[in-house]
């Protein structure tokens, strides 16, 4: 059998994904159910529990693959980037209408109707999709609305299939956000999700950790000799870590020192976490 990564591939001893087999070994294998995320944000956990550990998230409107659903928790994977982990079954809600635009804006509300003044229903974060189906404006604001009656701002949604021409313009709009381990929103985000978010924004889908996006985002890059070489828009890999450049000697990164979004000097950087970790273990050009 071939080795495969648990975090891409759904396969434990006692079940897997249908398209496995022959590949892994499992007692039962299924056909996922075709799902959608229903919530704001899901969390997707290491195992069925509450206090399980959070690899990552899922937003509003994500597409997913269900491969169990028992006792309130469902084992799923997301079908844009392939993670595979469980969330409260509470979350999941059918594919109906498909998307017509994307939350464009690091985040944005959702009202009861068409009107600013109303009770906020719900936030949703850049990245999330929703099926438009009306307009409505009231004292001058305009507004998207959804089969639901529900309504956003229309200025923070953009089409779908529109594409941002900048990924580190997107990051950048994240400055200031708290920083989440496992977190892949506007509420919270953490390196790689960061990373992630911004290149979806712009048209490229990517894997989510940082390890995974070290092996295959772009080209392998030499810095140069006191980091001459790079550009806006290199990565910049520590082990764990990850940092988006948006200059020549400055980067972006969602990091656990500031515990926010924010600005550093790559020198700077180098010399801080290096105490703690070692150097950049790698460098990539998308």
């Amino acid at each position: 059998m071939t080795a495969r990564d648990a975090r891409l591939h759904a396969f434990r001893s006692d079940l897997a994904d249908a398209r496995l087999k022959g590949e892994v070994s499992a007692d039962r294998f299924v056909a996922g159910r075709p799902a959608r995320i229903s919530v704001s944000v899901a969390d997707l956990r290491k195992a069925p529990r509450p206090d399980a550990g959070v690899n990552t998230q899922a937003l509003f409107g994500d597409d997913v693959l269900v491969f169990e659903d028992s006792a309130g928790w469902a084992w799923i994977q997301a079908e844009r980037d392939g993670y595979v982990g469980y969330v409260a079954d509470t979350v999941l809600g059918p594919r109906e209408q498909a998307p017509t635009h994307i939350v464009s804006v690091p985040r944005t509300f959702l009202y009861p109707g068409p009107d600013l003044r109303f009770p906020v229903s719900a936030q949703l974060s850049m990245g999330s999709a929703v099926t438009v189906t009306g307009a409505a404006e009231t004292r001058g604001t305009h507004y998207a609305l959804l089969s639901s009656g529900q309504a956003l701002i229309a200025a923070h949604l953009q089409p779908a299939g529109e594409t941002a021409a900048d990924y580190v313009s997107v990051a950048e709009s994240f400055l200031g956000t708290p920083y989440l381990w496992g977190g892949v929103s506007g509420f919270g985000i953490d390196c790689s999700g960061l990373v992630q978010l911004a290149m979806r924004m712009a048209g490229r889908d990517v894997l989510r950790d940082s390890d995974m996006q070290a092996a295959s985002i772009g080209k392998p890059l030499d810095p140069g000799p006191d980091f001459t070489g790079m550009r806006r828009g290199d990565l910049v890999f520590w082990k764990g870590h990850v940092a988006i450049m948006t200059d020549a000697s400055t980067m972006i990164h969602a990091n656990g020192h500031t515990m926010l979004v924010s600005r550093e000097g790559l020198k700077d950087a180098v010399a801080r976490i290096g105490y703690l970790y070692g150097g950049p273990t790698g460098f990539r050009r998308p």
